[in-house]
């Protein structure tokens, strides 16, 4: 089983490189943004390495590069990776969350908090429970009904 601190780091090296992606493909405002999200999650990924390091562990490396799940050739797909990556990171510290050291709980939802942020800043609109997977519904649309009356106090 790998230890949720790793998987968290090895996010973090695949969002460090995915956003020096977005960074080559975008300019101006956006790069401005990719360059806050690439700095943002370079700073995590040191901090879980010192982490790592405290505990007597041996923190993954980076790989020298990473598969992109599109290819990036413009504003539109960079804006794309970018919420995408975000949602992904803010899975992992999900599971993060649920370790046992409260320092470790408090980092994860930090990491949590920010990432999905910085995934709305990105494209502002909010999933149900940032990184959790959304769940696909069938069957007919929710039907509108009206509130249950209240009754009249009595005297």
């Amino acid at each position: 089983m790998i230890d949720p601190l790793e998987k968290a780091l090895a996010a973090e090296h695949a969002a460090v490189y995915a956003y020096g992606v977005i960074g080559g493909k975008t300019g101006g405002a956006l790069r401005t943004k990719a360059t806050a999200g690439f700095d943002a999650h370079r700073a995590r990924r040191d901090r879980l390495r010192t982490l790592i390091l405290r505990r007597g562990g041996t923190p993954p490396e980076a790989d020298p590069a990473y598969p992109l799940p599109f290819d990036v050739k413009d504003n539109d797909d960079a804006v794309r990776l970018a919420v995408l990556i975000e949602e992904r990171v803010v899975a992992v510290y999900l599971e993060l969350a649920g370790d046992g050291d409260a320092s470790l709980r408090r980092l994860a939802a930090q990491a949590m908090q920010e990432g999905a942020a910085r995934a709305y800043d990105w494209r502002p609109a909010v999933a149900a429970f940032p990184g959790m997977p959304a769940e696909r519904t069938t069957g007919s649309p929710p039907v509108k009904t009206e509130p249950t009356p209240v009754p009249a106090a009595s005297p």
